[in-house]
């Protein structure tokens, strides 16, 4: 939809509606499907986590060098706990990737119809199968007694 054909809020359409002949407006936004599938809950709390994480200890760090700019004795813990959050940060960052990994592993991705990896499964899965079948078929004929056979011995 280009922005000439785009609805705003103050254009009243070109039909009449409602009482007394008023015109209807159009509605002020248009529900568009997400262009991504949402982040599975685990996976969102984690980042959630990590973000938060992350922002308190910038602010931290913030403070630890106003701190030593001013010439406060509090610099020096506010130095100290902003690098204990820096590796609390960097562990929950790695959290997230972790979290999706597993979610992933257990859950599995949607794959795309045309997928290449998709067709080669299944196709390795279908020479198994006739493999099998073969093998099967194989000891059937061979496992009976005399039956197959054209001489006894």
């Amino acid at each position: 939809m280009g922005t000439a054909e785009r609805p705003t809020a103050y254009a009243p359409s070109a039909r009449t509606g409602g009482e007394a002949g008023r015109p209807s407006y159009r509605p002020l936004w248009v529900e568009e499907p997400a262009r991504r599938r949402r982040m599975p809950d685990p996976v969102r709390t984690a980042a959630v986590r990590a973000v938060l994480i992350a922002s308190v200890t910038l602010i931290q760090a913030v403070v630890a060098f106003l701190f030593s700019v001013s010439g406060s004795w509090l610099a020096f813990p506010m130095l100290l706990s902003s690098v204990a959050g820096t590796v609390v940060a960097t562990w929950a960052a790695l959290d997230v990737w972790v979290t999706r990994q597993v979610w992933n592993q257990r859950n599995g991705v949607v794959s795309v119809p045309s997928s290449t990896a998709r067709a080669l499964r299944r196709e390795r899965r279908q020479a198994r199968r006739e493999a099998r079948a073969a093998e099967r078929a194989r000891k059937r004929i061979g496992g009976r007694g005399g039956a197959g056979r054209l001489s006894h011995p």
